[in-house]
């Protein structure tokens, strides 16, 4: 079986999607300005994410909003993507990938961004980028009507993951 996505199109690696999660452990007025951050940065609406659990240490109750996501799809997303890896200097560690090739990295600042300044209405916020590859034929999966199982040689492995970022977007990946 040939490994070469130039020579299958069925093998050649893709962005699905990428989650930008700003968590706050609060709603109120510090959500409402982590997600202004999250639209700005992104020019999208966000969606609140909300807690599933109680922890009265915290003052957190289930279904109560702790923080915000934003989800990016097809080409917005790898555009995206080619910013945050900018404002980490296109370094991203081995240990970000999980074994089904998908990664994530946080961002200290939003303001980190190239083109964004200070808000003082906003204030400081760091965020969480979670990056989803997969590869054509994934749908199988995930559809309501007749799902299937992906097999092994078709599911996208932590290395293949790590050469493809290494290759298209000129990202070094460090081991430590």
């Amino acid at each position: 079986m040939n490994d070469h996505p130039g020579d299958n199109p069925m093998r050649a690696l893709r962005v699905e999607k990428i989650v930008i999660n700003i968590g706050v452990g609060e709603a109120g007025e510090k959500l409402n300005r982590a997600q202004k951050a999250l639209e700005l940065l992104t020019g999208r609406k966000t969606t609140q994410t909300l807690s599933r659990s109680t922890n009265k240490d915290l003052g957190i109750r289930d279904g109560m909003p702790i923080g915000c996501k934003v989800t990016l799809r097809k080409q917005e997303a790898v555009e995206f993507l080619k910013r945050a890896l900018a404002v980490r200097d296109n370094r991203v560690m081995a240990y970000s990938f999980d074994p089904d090739g998908n990664f994530s990295f946080g961002i200290s600042d939003y303001t980190d961004f190239e083109g964004l300044r200070y808000n003082p209405e906003i204030g400081v916020f760091g965020m969480d980028v979670c990056v989803v590859l997969s590869r054509p034929g994934h749908r199988v999966r995930d559809r309501t009507k007749a799902p299937g199982h992906i097999r092994g040689p078709h599911r996208i492995k932590k290395e293949e993951a790590v050469k493809w970022i290494a290759e298209t977007f000129e990202v070094e990946v460090l081991e430590q």
